[in-house]
């Protein structure tokens, strides 16, 4: 088994979660803005990175000054885009439109990866970005 295949595993687990969660909260009566609730669990997130950092004993003072830092606040950059424009769509439409689409991503990272970073195309991973793209059309259409 592949040393990343759990933690894959336990994030898509984890990760289906948040839709459903942040659109109940974020919708109907009593609904917590959605601005609001990306800051409350992203927080929540925080605080959570600091107690698995503390736990690990990794420290992150030395690594402020990596040049590859720059690539580590862009990703943020890009995050905290995706994530609050993510929780406002799910506040407006249904998940099960919704997160499909956001799962778009997939596609569009994939893409980066073979053509920016040089990883290898294969057709098996062809194959799967085509299910992909076909599994969003399927499931996000009326």
């Amino acid at each position: 088994m592949q040393p990343y295949l759990p933690y894959a595993l336990l994030a898509v687990g984890a990760y289906a979660m948040v839709p459903p969660l942040m659109r109940v909260a974020t919708s109907g009566a009593n609904a917590v803005p959605s601005n609001v609730a990306t800051i409350i669990s992203n927080l929540v997130l925080v605080v959570i990175a600091l107690g698995v950092v503390t736990y690990t004993g990794e420290t992150s003072t030395e690594h402020l000054t990596s040049p590859k830092i720059l690539y580590v606040l862009a990703a943020g950059a890009f995050l905290g885009v995706g994530i609050l424009s993510y929780y406002r769509s799910l506040a407006l439409g249904p998940v099960s439109v919704v997160t499909p689409l956001f799962g778009t991503f997939i596609v569009f990272s994939s893409a980066i990866g073979v053509f920016v970073l040089g990883e290898s195309l294969t057709p098996r991973r062809i194959l799967g970005v085509g299910f992909a793209i076909a599994a969003v059309y399927l499931v996000s259409g009326s």
